[in-house]
C-alpha cells in the first residue's frame, strides 16, 4: 500500500538506521479502532536500542514526524498513529479504479514469465468426486492470481490414464461389460465393472494374472489392448469436461502418466550417469538418507516404473519445454514425503530449477468429520453437488425475483460460485466439511452473500443511470470504511500469490461486502446533492473490485440476482 510505504519512509527518516525500511514496515499495523487513526506503529522495537519507555519514544517521534500524504501523526501510548486525508484518498483510489477498471490491483513482477501449474488430475474410469474439488478450483484460482501478478500459466491436468488398474477394467468388460451401456453412463457404469472385477478376483483369483497379463499387453502396444484403453480414456474425458465446464476451468495440457511411458527411460538414464541409482532388494532407487527421508523408488524389481519416476520425467519434459520460472503441484497434504524426494533427487542431479518447484497441499473434504472414502461408500459426486446446488439457486431465483431475466444462467452462477467460494474461503490447509446448507445461505461469509452485494451495486448504478462528471472526496465514515478496503485489494493480490492463498481473496471480498452494506444502508447514496456523483463512483469501483475479485477465484458475477 503507498500510504503504508510513505508512513514507513517518515519512521526511517527519523529513527537513524535503528530499523530499516522493511522492519519498519513489518511492524506497521492496522489500529483496533476507527478513531485511532489508519496505521499504526509500535514503538516497542526501538525501546531498547533508544533507551527509553516506548510511549515517550511514541510522543517524541509523532512531533517530529510530518508527511504531506497524512491529515495527522499522533502518539497513542506506545504507538504512533496516522490518520490519512479522507478526501484526498477517497478521490485517488476512486479516480485510479474508475481508470483502471479491471486491471485495477494489477502487478508487473512476474515479467511474462511462465509458471506451470499441475492441478485437479482425476482418474480415468473413476467418478469426478468431492474429494477432486479443492485440487481444482485452487489450482484454477492460483493460475489466475499468477496471471493477476504478471505471470503467464501453463495449466496441466495430469490425468491419472495408465497402471495396473486398466488391466482389471479391460478383463472386467471382456467378462461383464456392455458397449451401449457404456455409452450411456461411462463413469458410473466403468466404476460398476471395476467393482465387480475386485469381488470377482476375491473368489476366482486368476482373474488378476488376466489382468497383468492384459496390462503387459496394453505396455507393449496390443492393438486390442490399446483401443480399449483409448475409449475407456476418450469416455471419462467427456464426462470430466462436463464438470470442468460447469467450474469454468481449462488446461492448456491433458498430457497424463501415459504420456511419459516413452520418456522415463532417458530419466533413468540421466540417474544412472549421475551415479544415483543404488540396487535395494532387487530395486532401484535413488539414497535420500543424508536428507533423512526414506529412498525414491525408481523401477521396481519386475522393471515396473512408478509415480516418481514419471513425476520426475514430467518436471523434465516441463522445464524443457515451458522454461518455467515457478512450477506448483496442487495435489493434496498425504503426498508432501513424495515432492520432497522428488525436489530433492532433481536437486541431486544438478538440476537448479528443483528450487522454484512447489508443493501446495491442501486439508481434506470431510462428510461428518470423516474423510471420504470411495471404499467405505461415503463418496460425493461433485456433478451432483454442482446440479443440486443450481436447483437451490432456481428455488431462490424463483421465490425472491420470478421476473430475473437469464434465470438459468444467473442460478449456474450463483449455484456453482457457491461450491467455489464455500473451499476457497477456507485456507488452504484447513480441513472442509462438507455442507450443501452452508454453501447456498445468501447471508454470512457465502459467495451468494458478496455476488448478491455485487448485483446490489449494479443495481443502484442502473437506478442512477450511470454517474457522470468530476469526482471529489468523501468523508463520512462510513465511505472511509469502503475506501480504505478497496485501497488494499492490491496488497490481498500480491499476498495470496506469494502464500498460494486463495482465501485471502475470499476473505477480503466478505469484508468488503460488509462494508459497502454496512454504507449502503447508512447513506442515502441516491439523494440530489454536490456529492451525489462521488457517491456513484464510489458504488461503482465496489462493484469493479467485487466483481474482479471473485473472477480470480473463478466464480461468476451476476448484475441482477
Amino acid at each position: 500500500m503507498k500510504n503504508l510505504a510513505e508512513f514507513a519512509e517518515a519512521i526511517e527518516e527519523k529513527i537513524e538506521g535503528k530499523l530499516n525500511l522493511n522492519e519498519i514496515q513489518q511492524l506497521i499495523e492496522k489500529p483496533k479502532f476507527e478513531e485511532q487513526g489508519d496505521l499504526a506503529f509500535p514503538c516497542f522495537a526501538l525501546a531498547k536500542m533508544m533507551r527509553k519507555a516506548p510511549p515517550k519514544i511514541a510522543q517524541e517521534l509523532a512531533q517530529r514526524i510530518s508527511h504531506s500524504a497524512f491529515e495527522k501523526i499522533v502518539a497513542d501510548g506506545a504507538y504512533i498513529n496516522a490518520f490519512f486525508h479522507k478526501k484526498v484518498e477517497s478521490k485517488a483510489v476512486i479516480e485510479e479504479i474508475k481508470m483502471k477498471g479491471n486491471a485495477y490491483g494489477q502487478h508487473e513482477f512476474g515479467k511474462k514469465k511462465n509458471i506451470v501449474i499441475d492441478f485437479s488430475s482425476p482418474n480415468i474410469a473413476k467418478p469426478f468426486s468431492m474429494g477432486h474439488l479443492r485440487s481444482t478450483v485452487i489450482g484454477n484460482s492460483l493460475a489466475k492470481i499468477a496471471e493477476k501478478c504478471g505471470y503467464q500459466t501453463v495449466k496441466i491436468n495430469h490425468l491419472g490414464d495408465w497402471g495396473t488398474q486398466f488391466g482389471k477394467l479391460i478383463v472386467a468388460y471382456k467378462h461383464w461389460g456392455d458397449e451401449d451401456a457404456v455409452q450411456k453412463q461411462p463413469i458410473k457404469e466403468l466404476l460398476g465393472l471395476y467393482v465387480k472385477f475386485h469381488q470377482e478376483a476375491e473368489k476366482h483369483p486368476t482373474l488378476n494374472d488376466e489382468a497383468r497379463s492384459w496390462f503387459k499387453k496394453l505396455e507393449d502396444g496390443d492393438d486390442e489392448a490399446n483401443q480399449l484403453w483409448m475409449w475407456f480414456k476418450d469416455e471419462s474425458l467427456q464426462e470430466f469436461n462436463k464438470i470442468y465446464q460447469l467450474l469454468g476451468v481449462s488446461f492448456d495440457s491433458l498430457n497424463g502418466e501415459a504420456f511419459y511411458n516413452d520418456k522415463m527411460q532417458h530419466t533413468i538414464a540421466l540417474l544412472a550417469e549421475k551415479n544415483l541409482l543404488s540396487a535395494s532388494e532387487g530395486a532401484e532407487v535413488v539414497d535420500l538418507s543424508e536428507e533423512g527421508m526414506p529412498p525414491l523408488l525408481i523401477r521396481k524389481s519386475d522393471g515396473a516404473t512408478l509415480y516418481a519416476t514419471r513425476d520426475l520425467t514430467a518436471a523434465l519434459y516441463r522445464q524443457e519445454n515451458y522454461q518455467f520460472a515457478k512450477a506448483l503441484y496442487v495435489v493434496g497434504q498425504e503426498q508432501t514425503l513424495h515432492f520432497k524426494q522428488v525436489f530433492y533427487t532433481l536437486k541431486k542431479m544438478g538440476f537448479s530449477f528443483a528450487e522454484e518447484m512447489e508443493h501446495i497441499p491442501f486439508g481434506f473434504i470431510l462428510k461428518n468429520g470423516k474423510k471420504m472414502s470411495t471404499r467405505k461408500g461415503g463418496l460425493v459426486l461433485l456433478e451432483k453437488v454442482l446440479q443440486e446446488a443450481i436447483q437451490l439457486a432456481e428455488q431462490n431465483i424463483e421465490e425472491k425475483n420470478p421476473q430475473l431475466k437469464d434465470k438459468q444462467q444467473v442460478a449456474e452462477m450463483v449455484g456453482v460460485g457457491a461450491v467455489i467460494f464455500h473451499d476457497l474461503r477456507n485456507e488452504r490447509m484447513t480441513n472442509v466439511e462438507f455442507s450443501l446448507q452452508d454453501m447456498l445461505r445468501f447471508e454470512g461469509a457465502t459467495g451468494p452473500y458478496v455476488q448478491y452485494t455485487h448485483a446490489r451495486a449494479c443495481s443502484i448504478l442502473r437506478k442512477a443511470g450511470g454517474h457522470h462528471g468530476e469526482v471529489e472526496g468523501l468523508d463520512d465514515p462510513f465511505s472511509w470504511q469502503v475506501v480504505k478496503r478497496l485501497l488494499e485489494f492490491p496488497d490481498i493480490i500480491e499476498k495470496s500469490f506469494h502464500y498460494n492463498e486463495p482465501s485471502a481473496i475470499a476473505k477480503y471480498l466478505i469484508e468488503l461486502a460488509q462494508d459497502f452494506n454496512k454504507y449502503y444502508s447508512q447513506v442515502k447514496i441516491l439523494q440530489e446533492d454536490a456529492e451525489l456523483n462521488s457517491r456513484l463512483a464510489l458504488v461503482s469501483s465496489t462493484a469493479i473490485v467485487l466483481k474482479e475479485g471473485l473472477r480470480l477465484l473463478g466464480i461468476g458475477a451476476p448484475e441482477q440476482m
